[in-house]
């Protein structure tokens, strides 16, 4: 390829990932949406209904993030089948990682079953424990549906096409919001269940969201090439060993990182109200704007399994290094935004003077904050399509537990050079992380290179046709 013809290919590369990207990127905002809707909703009720969501959800979110992460392997197993032009694949690994995700369902619910049996040993407030594991229970019946779901997501995002999950996403949001409406308030009938009502609603919209998705996948003519429906299949231990070495990695890593940031939030608990009201609201700008780069993650881990699976390994480290680039350039961008508009961005969030203040300095440590994680999202995602997650596992657990952790607590709470000390450590692991994921998939790509694997770039297919 000459130089004449790189341009125009660097530009359809970028193009296929922001046609895959951009449903969701919309689908990363409505899941944000419901977590926000059930912030406000639940605060309306008053302080105890609003902590027990705040803890439940607290509980909630890591022991489901596991499971979540490792039904991801779906994503690049069919990313890889399709490439390799073996459709009948797809199918095949769907219906089991349909057995994984009730095997995993068993699993988080017992895991969440625990964790809520002692939230007194936690130190919870005891006024909050009952409601609290109320929501627990409530939720939880909604996990069978979700996980389902999420191996369907992840099978259609691996084949490419990523508008369902948009459609699905919206449709949860809308029922998640008048659910909580109903059963949190009391409307239509229905008695006010506070708290509970919170819970049982995303049960709820749980369940609808894979009816929604099952509808679509098995009515749907793009999907009968991949025979999701032509048979019935018992667990089959070798291809669940497949998902499971693939995905099991990826589900510790998730974990390692929600971990690292729950961790921090009470490393600020304890440097006081108005450190914790300011971190909260950083890290809440940080993580809406990160649900841009997340998208291109998913869609990177496609495009580059796709280009895989066909056999070509030079298009394949070309489009990571795009992607890569892309999540860079996004979050730059961002960073130049909160620079400008850091102070009205605080001042939307509180009226409180020294809150504000110190939210202001937050929000500037979070330039580098943002920069580092697009980068190390993106490296990620170009990693995972290659099927290499264990080694990104222990870089990424090194680089948040040994690493940035360690530092946050001793600059902030031993040396006692307080917030901003805090989130130099945050900082230091998101670039620890950002530069050994990278480089790690410099390597990945050259050593697939160089093993002779590639063949003749043949381009993207069109745009258009992985956006439907």
């Amino acid at each position: 390829m000459n130089k004449f013809s790189e341009k125009p290919a660097v530009l359809s590369h970028a193009m296929a990932l922001l046609f895959l990207a951009g449903p969701l990127i919309v689908n990363n905002l409505a899941i944000a949406g419901i977590g926000f809707a059930d912030t406000v909703m639940a605060g309306r009720l008053g302080t105890a209904d609003l902590a027990a969501v705040a803890v439940g959800g607290s509980v909630w979110a890591v022991a489901f993030l596991f499971g979540l992460g490792v039904l991801m392997a779906m994503s690049p197993m069919a990313a890889h089948a399709v490439g390799a032009g073996r459709a009948e694949e797809v199918g095949i690994y769907t219906r089991q990682c349909l057995w994984l995700s009730q095997g995993l369902a068993i699993v988080v619910a017992a895991l969440i079953g625990l964790i809520a049996a002692l939230l007194d040993d936690f130190g919870v407030d005891p006024s909050v424990v009952p409601l609290a594991r109320r929501y627990l229970g409530a939720i939880a019946w909604g996990l069978p549906a979700m996980y389902a779901y999420l191996a369907l997501r992840y099978m259609s995002e691996g084949v490419g096409w990523t508008r369902p999950v948009m459609y699905v996403a919206v449709i949860s949001l809308v029922v998640n919001v008048f659910g909580n409406w109903v059963l949190m308030y009391g409307k239509l009938g229905f008695p006010a269940m506070g708290a509970v009502g919170c819970g049982a609603a995303s049960a709820i919209a749980m369940w609808i969201a894979l009816a929604v998705m099952m509808g679509y996948v098995i009515r749907h003519p793009r999907y009968r090439e991949f025979g999701l429906t032509t048979a019935f299949d018992p667990p089959r231990g070798g291809r669940l060993k497949d998902l499971v070495g693939l995905g099991l990695p990826i589900g510790v890593s998730v974990v390692s990182e929600a971990g690292l940031f729950s961790a921090v939030a009470l490393l600020m608990g304890s440097l006081g109200a108005t450190a914790v009201a300011a971190h909260q609201i950083a890290i809440n700008y940080a993580a809406t704007m990160f649900m841009v780069p997340l998208a291109f993650h998913s869609a990177l881990t496609i495009r580059v399994g796709h280009v895989l699976g066909r056999g070509d390994a030079r298009t394949a480290r070309r489009i990571g290094f795009i992607g890569i680039a892309m999540c860079g350039v996004v979050m730059t961008v961002s960073a130049l935004v909160l620079l400008a508009f850091r102070q009205p961005i605080a001042s939307f969030y509180t009226v409180d003077p020294e809150v504000r203040g110190l939210a202001v300095s937050l929000l500037t440590m979070g330039m580098l904050f943002q920069i580092f994680d697009g980068l190390q999202v993106g490296a990620a995602g170009a990693l995972r399509g290659y099927k290499d997650t264990r080694i990104p596992m222990v870089l990424n657990f090194a680089s948040y537990w040994l690493g940035a952790f360690p530092l946050a607590w001793y600059l902030g709470v031993v040396a006692e050079r307080g917030p901003v000390a805090v989130w130099i450590g945050l900082i230091a692991g998101l670039m620890l992380t950002a530069l050994s994921l990278n480089f790690r998939y410099i390597l990945v790509s050259r050593r697939r290179l160089e093993a002779g694997v590639t063949m003749t770039p043949s381009g993207p297919p069109p745009a258009a046709g992985f956006a439907e």
